[in-house]
């Protein structure tokens, strides 16, 4: 007899792994030509069992409850009246019968279907239609409880370990950007354990280039789509270099557009994904910032002025639908002095709901804290930001992925 409560269906041989085999319990039998007081005999003796096969010529005919048989047998004169009967009078015709081979999945559907008297009195189990045993609703129960913990179990390493690439992935431009901008604070987290945001540095001769970006979604399917979005950008600047912005985000809405199958004018796409995202191109020379947005600002705090300044660019995300296929986003030239503080984000900074009022985080508590802060240490600045924001968020669900780069001019 295989005891359901001591096999996990992980350590079960993949041919056999999981099936209506793993739930058989011997039980005793009675035929259909046997009477009730034979059926009274043998739960007298079997105080366990919860239901009685009844059988022809080896096979399953039907199922004797207990409790219903016991119910009926107690009523005044039944005892006279059908102890010598066949014990048919009180047999469940109809009870759910499944091969050996059925996999748990498909049982616990047809338990489904058959209603609550399968849980509660079971079912039987054949082997090429001659009856090898019983199957508990309860034990059913259990060994579905525990593929589906295998399967989570499976699934979070899986998707910690695409953390792990996720990270790897980034690892070099933190450690480009760290080497480069000496003043830096830079901020990732996925709302889950992988995300859809993604930044990019990338050092050059006479300055360097910088991308944030903003998938569609979050978790598994946001960082698939960062693989193909990171993967455009990079293919964009061995191609074109990286001193034109611009020509990079249509070049990469080019590339995610034929990647998704979001390329065609006439062919309707089966998904529309894309990302918003801010291209930086950095002069050394010039001090001076050319910068391309895709529905994504950034914020300029320039010595000696007060007011944080807002570069936008075109309302039209990169890479979707209805994106379209000649789009080209505009450069905007911004000259900078050391000292000045430069910041992006993603919008699952702003977005985020909390405080008293429940309302999004947005633009203005950003500003506030740059312009409240700007005398500190970027590093210090970002952590104060941070703790403001945690604090604001407060016991609300977090909405989104967000991506924080702030960096002073040295």
């Amino acid at each position: 007899m295989t005891d359901p409560f001591n096999v996990s269906p992980a350590s079960m041989p993949a041919m056999q792994r999981p099936t209506a085999q793993l739930l058989v319990t011997q039980a005793p039998a009675i035929r259909s030509d046997e009477t009730n007081a034979e059926v009274l005999e043998i739960f007298g003796r079997h105080r366990e069992l919860v239901s009685l096969p009844v059988l022809e010529n080896g096979s399953p005919i039907g199922l004797i409850s207990r409790n219903i048989f016991m119910s009926q047998m107690s009523r005044p004169y039944y005892r006279e009246l059908y102890e010598k009967k066949s014990c048919i009078a009180f047999m469940d015709k109809s009870p759910l019968i499944v091969d050996v081979g059925m996999p748990i999945e498909t049982l616990a559907a047809r338990a489904v279907e058959s209603g609550d008297k399968t849980l509660a009195d079971g079912f039987l189990i054949v082997d090429d239609g001659q009856f090898v045993g019983v199957g508990a609703g309860l034990d059913l129960m259990h060994v579905l409880v525990e593929l589906q913990r295998e399967k989570n179990r499976q699934v979070m390493q899986s998707i910690d370990y695409a953390s792990t690439i996720q990270r790897a992935m980034l690892s070099e431009s933190l450690a480009a950007i760290q080497a480069t901008l000496r003043d830096v604070g830079i901020v990732w987290e996925p709302r889950d354990v992988i995300g859809g945001d993604f930044y990019h540095f990338q050092r050059y001769g006479d300055g360097w280039f910088a991308a944030i970006a903003d998938c569609t979604g979050h978790g598994v399917p946001g960082a698939f789509l960062t693989l193909i979005a990171s993967s455009s950008l990079t293919h964009a600047l061995d191609r074109y270099g990286p001193r034109d912005p611009a020509l990079l985000m249509s070049e990469v809405s080019r590339g995610m557009k034929l990647a998704l199958g979001q390329h065609s004018a006439t062919r309707h796409a089966d998904s529309n994904d894309g990302m918003d995202a801010v291209f930086l191109w950095f002069d050394d020379a010039k001090l001076a910032l050319t910068s391309a947005h895709a529905k994504m600002p950034l914020f300029i705090l320039l010595p000696g002025q007060d007011a944080v300044q807002s570069i936008e660019g075109e309302r039209i995300g990169i890479g979707y639908a209805d994106t379209p296929a000649d789009m080209f986003w505009k450069n905007r030239n911004t000259q900078l002095a050391r000292g000045a503080i430069v910041c992006c984000f993603t919008d699952g900074l702003i977005d985020q709901i909390g405080g008293p009022k429940n309302i999004a985080y947005g633009k203005k508590r950003l500003r506030l804290a740059l312009q409240r802060h700007r005398a500190l240490p970027i590093s210090e600045l970002t952590g104060l930001l941070m703790e403001d924001f945690h604090a604001y968020q407060g016991a609300q669900m977090r909405r989104d992925d967000f991506t924080l780069l702030s960096f002073r001019l040295d």
